[in-house]
């Protein structure tokens, strides 16, 4: 009988053979492995480069502009990989916008403050805040003057938590997404193109702005449930040629000597409009030559206390037959007093869905200081308060749209919502001062009213 063959050295063979694949496969895998990971880390250090280059990180300065508010930067490769919820619409965005819009007193106001950048608006951005109101800014930040200066109010907004939406007035979608965030119980209307020379270089703006954006504005607030009270800023330029003084709401408006004035005198009846065909409650507010800290740059006494700092001449204006030409400055602080109050006393608008659905509320109001004071009587406290003389130079006043005297009659504000101003012109000129000084660090140019300031702390913005 035959023995079986010997398979031994066989099974031995392919045991090793095995072993063999086995190790090439783990290498294989190692190598791999290796490979991949340092693809992914390249991959991620060209994103983290890519990202770095479309977000730039926000600088505090006031000559880079930064604020530090959300700036967001639009890119193909933000757009498709970072977008999420940090952009307009995301779900950080949206909690960020509904704690700002958040009131933290008991029946406490949810403002949108559109013009939330600029002067006025911030200020009252900031009073609203103070008192427990909810507040959110909408803004621009456009080039009509120095955005820097609004960035630093959007920057000093911000430690107060009031978050102000980059945005126009004519983006509906972002209207309509602000009001499906929130539900608004109040519009201040501040933002617009502002100034009655520039209307001359750049008239379009105006349209854009005081007429279009007010109009889309509008739109959107109509057709809201609930709709929100709207109080919004019209001008005492709206007066134009009227020479009845002091100005009264029931003074004729229909003689605008700018496109300015024109532009919110078209706000008057377009509000007029809205409230008569939809039932939104408007309050228009008439503003006189408000000045103060944190101002507009293209202010006379803003631009005055620069030029007079820096040893150049000014014009100083004079009627066409000599006269004096007078403002009544009106103090920032008695403004705002005047535009809480307005707010407080704003009825409900009637309509629902874009249909009125009974009488709402309709009104204008004077807010000025009453008492014009001549531009020479201004320079005159300027060169007390910077200690030094300025270089006048006195010129008739050109045909460019300004009128040369304003002087507003508040009762009707008085009556119906207590509106009284207690800052004169030194006062708040003083307190204008130190903020200017203060804020473009020139302090040690104005020595002798150190002692004063410190003694006399403003409780402006």
């Amino acid at each position: 009988m035959a023995s079986p063959p010997d398979t031994s050295k066989t099974i031995k063979l392919e045991r090793y053979n095995s072993y063999l694949r086995r190790l090439q496969f783990t290498k294989l895998l190692h190598s791999s492995s290796k490979l991949l990971f340092r693809a992914t880390i390249l991959i991620a250090l060209v994103l983290i480069i890519f990202f770095t280059i479309n977000h730039p990180p926000l600088s505090d300065s006031h000559d880079s502009g930064g604020g530090g508010g959300p700036i967001h930067h639009h890119s193909l490769l933000s757009t498709s990989l970072f977008s999420s919820s940090f952009s307009v619409g995301g779900s950080s965005w949206e909690k960020q916008v509904r704690h700002s819009a958040t009131p933290r007193r008991p029946n406490g106001f949810s403002v949108l403050v559109t013009g939330a950048g600029g002067f006025i608006g911030a200020h009252c951005s900031l009073a609203l805040k103070k008192r427990g109101d909810g507040v959110l800014g909408l803004d621009n930040f456009n080039s009509y003057y120095d955005p820097s200066l609004k960035r630093s109010r959007q920057k000093l907004l911000q430690k107060h938590e009031v978050f102000i939406v980059e945005g126009d007035l004519n983006d509906t979608p972002l209207l309509t997404k602000l009001f499906d965030v929130v539900p608004f119980t109040h519009v201040l209307h501040l933002a617009a193109q502002a100034g009655v020379r520039y209307a001359m270089q750049n008239p379009q703006s105006y349209v854009a702005s005081n007429v279009a954006g007010f109009i889309n504005l509008l739109e959107v607030c109509k057709s809201v449930n609930p709709q929100p009270s709207i109080v919004w800023a019209s001008s005492s330029s709206v007066y134009g040629l009227n020479t009845d003084v002091p100005f009264s709401e029931s003074h004729r408006t229909d003689q605008p000597a700018s496109l300015y004035a024109a532009t919110k005198k078209a706000g008057e009846e377009i509000a007029h409009t809205y409230n008569h065909i939809y039932g939104l409650a408007l309050t228009g507010l008439r503003f006189f030559t408000v000045y103060g800290p944190w101002g507009r740059p293209d202010m006379a006494y803003f631009f005055f206390t620069k030029d007079i700092l820096q040893g150049k001449t000014i014009d100083v204006y004079q009627t066409q037959d000599e006269k004096e030409v007078a403002r009544d400055f009106t103090y920032i602080d008695d403004v705002v007093k005047g535009c809480l109050g307005a707010l407080d006393t704003a009825e409900k608008s009637t309509g629902s869905g874009g249909k009125k659905r009974g009488p709402a509320q309709l009104r204008v109001y004077n807010l000025g200081n009453t008492s014009p004071v001549p531009v020479v009587r201004l320079v005159s406290i300027l060169e007390n308060l910077l200690n030094k003389k300025a270089k006048k130079h006195v010129i008739k006043m050109p045909s460019n749209g300004d009128v040369p005297y304003t002087h507003a009659n508040v009762s009707l504000a008085h009556r119906d919502f207590g509106y009284r101003p207690t800052t004169d012109l030194s006062t708040g000129l003083r307190k204008f001062v130190k903020w200017y000084v203060s804020y473009y660090g020139i302090n040690s140019r104005v020595k002798k009213e150190t002692n004063f300031f410190n003694q006399h702390p403003d409780e402006s913005v």
